[in-house]
């Protein structure tokens, strides 16, 4: 029996989304549906996973850089939507940034700890 394995070199750097990149895929038209398919379901999980990283490092008793305090009843839309407008309203300093600093500001400025 022969046996054939094909090699694909990894890459040196995990892929990363650019503030430029998540408003890309968070975009919606005047409407309100997305631009990109599937772009909302990309944008709202890029955001929770910023959001779960901020609880883990909580939860370990490490102090963010940067607190913000999400309601519970806040939904992923609106978060979402709150990310995108902070985002838009300063795209010359995120857009080509990785997009994390970007939506913990967003966060930060939406949703401050009392």
């Amino acid at each position: 029996m022969l046996c054939v394995f094909i090699t694909v070199p990894l890459q040196a750097q995990a892929a990363r989304f650019s503030g430029q990149y998540l408003m890309s895929v968070c975009a919606s038209d005047k409407n309100g549906k997305e631009i990109t398919p599937g772009g909302h379901i990309a944008c709202q999980a890029y955001i929770a996973g910023i959001l779960d990283y901020h609880t883990l490092l909580k939860s370990l008793g490490t102090a963010p850089g940067i607190d913000f305090c999400v309601p519970e009843k806040a939904g992923m839309a609106q978060v979402q939507n709150r990310v995108q407008s902070y985002v838009l309203r300063h795209q010359n300093q995120h857009s080509s940034f990785i997009a994390a600093p970007g939506v913990a500001l967003a966060l930060y400025n939406a949703y401050p700890c009392q």
